[in-house]
């Protein structure tokens, strides 16, 4: 995966890549083997091809990192 070098980089947004991938598991995750706590297939399926208008479509590190930082700046506002 092109993100975890990128996030790797960046300690300041390891709390907040956890606090989404907790956010964003699928219910039960850890019933089904192996358990990784990953989204719905259908969810990031919608995601991608919202995102970037097509089937096979994946994000760059850099589009992951802008993420982190978006969520952990709307988390400060609350």
């Amino acid at each position: 995966m092109k993100a975890l070098p990128a996030i790797a980089a960046r300690p300041g947004l390891w709390l907040t890549a956890l606090r989404q991938v907790a956010a964003l598991a699928r219910t039960g995750w850890w019933r089904t083997w192996p358990p990784v706590p990953t989204p719905d297939r259908d969810y990031l399926h919608f995601r991608l091809v919202t995102q970037y208008g097509g089937d096979g479509a994946a994000p760059s590190g850099r589009d992951v990192v802008q993420y982190l930082e978006w969520c952990r700046q709307t988390r400060e506002l609350t």
